[in-house]
């Protein structure tokens, strides 16, 4: 399914933000969706973005930070991955921002409270490379118990060591999954498939797949597991989650896999773990710190520790990955622009409705975030009261509501009526009309 059609106009928007009072803007329609798109993002959602109308500048690059505050001020959209940062010091310079694309999993790069202060909903792709995660766990499974990261190291070196010791086939052994979502139940089917054993841990209680099956506790999982892959998000609760004790409960020779977030696991503690020799190896793709650009700039007490994998951060790096991300985050901001929609946005209410149908000429659609406080309600269908409201909806998340409805005009000057008295309202962020 494709995005919304952009023959529809966004009309006029006003915004009250408490540094500047309130900004009029001009209407504007689609032509005139100024969108900036850094970091390399995929062509997918630069034809996507470019069909539905908008004015796409694409950078292969990050920007400074002062390049960047030059720039976002006549944006309306910013898509981004993982290198530049939204800090507050930048998005108080982005008057005419609406919308921000994350190109990525990851949104801590965004400062996602002020973006919500400021009416600015931030939505990502949490899930389109999950299959490309899964496969790359599963090389790494059978290249760590085949050591082949070591052998590979010393044929560069000109050495031949043809060796069986402590090389395994991953046939029959148990692989312990922590993160049952979207990564993990894919590389639970994937293990499966190979012949391994799979026993996984979350929080929740997902349904498993095929013969997987759930334990207790972390614990359990660490004592129990031969592999050990980590699929959760970064959260305090999160952080550091394998440490030297938990290193010491998993079993002597066992491995341990991380493509989820750098601050998952204690760096020093695995080090040591496997100079000593308790653990059988590692695979990391992930680190506490990573280098804001290519080149020269990596360091890590992993570095020459043995049987070790370490890749820059490219679990989700591949061309069909980044497809598919362009295309659901494209799709998220375009619903947006034209419908609306919040659905998938991280910072945000989630809210959605149906189409206007085409039949309805002097409908309009009627968008607005506003504090979050009693009485903003009221004051919003006491304007709407003279009209006929066909559909409506408001949910809040934090200190952010955000109210959709649908009215029936009775003629063309109802739309500067609605939008100047609801723009005017004290607890008003922004205000949208799209028609």
């Amino acid at each position: 399914m494709g995005p919304p059609s952009p023959t529809g106009r966004l009309t006029m928007s006003a915004q009250r933000f408490p540094q500047n009072g309130v900004r009029e803007l001009k209407p504007f329609d689609v032509t005139s969706v100024r969108v900036l798109l850094l970091e390399n993002i995929n062509q997918t959602a630069v034809q996507m973005l470019e069909t539905a109308g908008y004015q796409v500048e694409h950078h292969a690059k990050a920007l400074s930070e002062t390049e960047l505050i030059e720039k976002i001020k006549d944006a309306h959209v910013i898509g981004i991955r993982s290198k530049t940062k939204l800090t507050k010091n930048i998005l108080q310079h982005a008057n005419k921002l609406l919308v921000i694309g994350c190109f990525c999993i990851g949104t801590n790069q965004v400062d996602l409270d002020f973006a919500a202060q400021r009416g600015i909903p931030v939505f990502n792709s949490p899930f389109s490379n999950s299959r490309s995660v899964a496969e790359m766990v599963i090389s790494n499974i059978i290249a760590l118990a085949r050591q082949l990261g070591d052998r590979n190291r010393e044929m560069h070196r000109n050495l031949w060591f043809k060796v069986s010791s402590k090389c395994f086939e991953i046939r029959g052994k148990t692989l312990g999954i922590v993160g049952y979502g979207h990564i993990g139940s894919q590389l639970s089917v994937l293990a499966e498939a190979m012949g391994m054993h799979v026993i996984f841990y979350d929080v929740l209680q997902p349904m498993p797949l095929g013969m997987s099956k759930p334990v207790g506790s972390l614990e359990d999982l660490l004592r129990q597991a031969d592999f050990v892959t980590l699929h959760v998000p970064e959260t305090p609760e999160t952080k550091n989650m394998i440490g030297a004790h938990e290193l010491q409960l998993m079993q002597p020779g066992s491995y341990l896999i991380n493509a989820s977030r750098g601050t998952v696991v204690d760096i020093p503690a695995l080090a040591q773990s496997l100079r000593a020799g308790h653990l059988g190896g590692c695979a990391i793709d992930v680190y506490p710190k990573e280098p804001f650009s290519n080149g020269k700039g990596f360091e890590s007490e992993l570095v020459d520790c043995p049987n070790t994998i370490l890749s820059p951060h490219i679990g989700g790096s591949t061309e069909e990955a980044q497809s598919m991300i362009g295309v659901e985050v494209a799709r998220s901001l375009t619903s947006f622009l034209n419908a609306g929609s919040t659905l998938k946005a991280v910072n945000f209410p989630e809210v959605n409705l149906r189409a206007i149908p085409a039949t309805k000429a002097l409908s309009v659609r009627l968008v607005n975030a506003h504090q979050n406080v009693p009485g903003v309600l009221l004051k919003i269908n006491n304007i709407l009261s003279p009209f006929n409201v066909d559909k409506q909806v408001c949910d809040s998340k934090g200190d952010v509501s955000y109210f959709m409805a649908d009215i029936a005009l009775r003629g063309e000057a109802d739309i500067q009526t609605i939008h100047r008295a609801i723009g005017q309202i004290d607890e008003n962020i922004i205000t949208r009309v799209l028609y």
